[in-house]
């Protein structure tokens, strides 16, 4: 098998190798930056995990993240801002400190799509060399005497181009399978998560241990200045008058649909007394009607 792979290389041309070389390098690429980007956080995550107070940690990243979440714990006790925002302080760290890593987990991740689009392009750089070579042998004048060496010569050109083909696609879709496996057993995105997860749990409970925190809590130190409680005041005693306001305007609200229901029920009444007062009238225009008809008919009767 490795001399059949072996003499379907040897027919390459110069693009041929150039794109087989392409996708291995890719690939080797790939699978370095995979192992070293899941020991990056492997090493960080055993850094971790080996502290359970305030200690410097060899890591400079995990010195850095500490430093920041306690000088904005400290900033938070004296007042001088809210409290720490521990996970925006970690991604934020991450994205400085970890580019490389970051950068080479988007490779990864990439890297699959990447091998199988180079396979394609190597497959159909194969396919159209072995039609353009195939079209030019069919269409070459050639002597009776040297036809079987020109056919001969003609069809091996033809099948370098198809080796190209069918050993970049082969060599593509290889490449994507192990990387996919790989992926799935390290998982680097996975173990990025995890290695936020137990930081963010460490910088939580190393808050609530902080000296600053604790002492303000335990001396019972007020959380608002004279300034800022008369001011709160002022706050909630204008949101009092509003609600009372408030109250007053559904007071008249309600007033007014009682006035409302009370004049539709007036105005419903007069529509049936109006009711009653034309069927009266038509009543009493029927009866018109009827007394005139009878006159009418008297006196016509004795002219006839």
């Amino acid at each position: 098998m490795g001399s059949g792979i072996l003499e379907r290389v040897a027919l390459f041309d110069l693009r041929g190798y150039v794109i087989v070389s392409a996708i291995v390098l890719c690939f080797l690429v790939s699978l370095l930056t995979t192992f070293a980007v899941r020991a990056r956080y492997a090493r960080l995550a055993a850094d971790l995990a080996e502290k359970s107070g305030v200690v410097p940690f060899e890591s400079v990243l995990l010195r850095q993240i500490v430093q920041d979440v306690t000088d904005a714990a400290k900033a938070a006790a004296s007042g001088r801002g809210g409290t720490p925002n521990v996970q925006a302080i970690i991604e934020h760290n991450f994205q400085q400190k970890l580019r490389g890593a970051l950068l080479g987990e988007r490779f990864v991740r990439s890297s699959t799509g990447l091998v199988i689009i180079l396979g394609l392009v190597g497959t159909f750089y194969g396919l159209s060399l072995s039609i353009g070579k195939l079209v030019g042998l069919l269409s070459a004048d050639s002597g009776t005497v040297d036809i079987t060496q020109a056919l001969t010569v003609g069809l091996t050109d033809t099948l370098s181009g198809m080796s190209v083909a069918f050993t970049s696609s082969l060599a593509g879709i290889a490449s994507a399978i192990i990387l996919t496996l790989v992926g799935v057993l390290l998982n680097i995105p996975s173990a990025r998560t995890g290695l936020e997860l137990q930081l963010e749990t460490y910088l939580d409970r190393l808050l609530a241990a902080a000296p600053g925190v604790r002492a303000a809590e335990t001396a019972g130190e007020p959380l608002l200045s004279s300034h800022e409680s008369q001011l709160l005041a002022q706050i909630l005693g204008a949101f009092g008058e509003s609600v009372a306001q408030l109250h007053g305007t559904v007071a008249r609200f309600d007033s007014a649909l009682q006035t409302f229901a009370d004049t539709t029920r007036d105005f419903r009444e007069f529509n049936l007394h109006l009711k009653d007062n034309v069927q009266r009238m038509s009543l009493s225009f029927a009866d018109l009607s009827e007394v005139l008809k009878a006159q009418a008919t008297q006196r016509g009767g004795p002219r006839s």
